[in-house]
């Protein structure tokens, strides 16, 4: 596997979250508003997923140029934003791109079990560069990420088919990131216990 090439921090979180910050502005601006287009009428929601996709396209390749190496979740990110986005404008229904969080999260979990089941860990080959532990701290991690996957696609569920639309795009802006960042804080003992040196160290 080639090394990532770095680059600035602040570049790379510029183009890792605008999209979706752009999203969440735009959504803001429209949402008690309907758009035309081409002679159609869309809410403020399509409008926002429209300007997403493209936006959200051109800054994975930028990562991809930049960095030389995109991420499993990114290149599944961009497919199904692509697919499920693309179909909740071109069916001028929001519902398809609510649900793709959803799906994003079912697949990731699945792919971690069938990696234990294999007894190789998938997530271990994705991160074990930045983040070296023991073969027991990787086993542990993708039974947590696993579990939080499945709580996360619960919760993606809920909040888009019981609460309003606004509160879908926070949980999505702001709550999902939140919660992927408390996980990793929550275990850090589990880092630290089962911590191995890095490589030339």
């Amino acid at each position: 596997m080639t090394e990532a090439r770095k680059i600035n921090p602040w570049l790379k979180a510029a183009l890792e979250f605008g999209p979706l910050i752009l999203f969440f502005l735009v959504f803001s601006r429209f949402r008690d508003h309907a758009v035309t287009l081409a002679g159609r009428e869309y809410s403020g929601f399509i409008l926002a997923t429209l300007v997403f996709i493209p936006v959200l396209v051109l800054t994975t390749l930028a990562l991809w140029r930049l960095t030389g190496r995109l991420s499993p979740m990114q290149i599944a990110t961009l497919v199904l934003v692509v697919v499920f986005g693309g179909l909740s404008v071109w069916l001028n229904d929001p519902k398809f791109f609510k649900m793709k969080p959803t799906i994003i999260y079912l697949i990731f979990a699945a792919l971690l079990g069938i990696s234990l089941a294999l007894r190789r860990n998938w997530l271990q080959l994705v991160m074990a560069e930045a983040l070296p532990m023991s073969a027991e701290g990787w086993r542990i991690l993708t039974l947590r990420m696993a579990a939080l996957f499945l709580g996360l696609a619960a919760a993606n569920e809920a909040v888009w088919r019981l609460m309003s639309e606004t509160a879908w795009v926070n949980f999505k802006t702001f709550g999902l990131p939140a919660i992927m960042v408390v996980f990793f804080v929550a275990n850090a003992r589990l880092f630290e216990r089962h911590a191995q040196p890095r490589d030339g160290e």
